[in-house]
């Protein structure tokens, strides 16, 4: 499971409104049975109470979602479902985001 992958959300319970995770644990430590992940909400969800840094806004199968980083969360391995992209390429973001989220800068 690459860092920056996006899987489907497995839970049905949330998967209207958070329809994608975002993994952002190292690969150095993929061997464990959890992995740390950001909800990714639907941009309706959200109703424009987004903090352009701390939430950024990401494009995932024709979709717009909001990277909801104060809701990162360690789950289990077995509640990801398939990978559908890859935000590798979206890195300094994804990181500013959680720079944010952890040091206030």
């Amino acid at each position: 499971m690459p860092q920056f992958a996006v899987h489907l959300n497995a839970n049905p319970a949330t998967r209207t409104t958070i329809p994608y995770l975002l993994d952002i644990q190292s690969d150095l430590i993929a061997d464990l049975g959890s992995r740390v992940v950001v909800p990714l909400y639907t941009v309706d969800v959200m109703k424009g109470r987004v903090l352009k840094t701390l939430m950024p806004l990401f494009e995932v199968e024709g979709n717009t979602v909001v990277m909801v980083t104060p809701e990162l969360a360690g789950v289990s391995r077995k509640a990801l479902g398939e990978q559908v992209a890859d935000l590798s390429a979206l890195r300094n973001e994804i990181i500013a985001a959680l720079d944010l989220l952890i040091t206030g800068i």
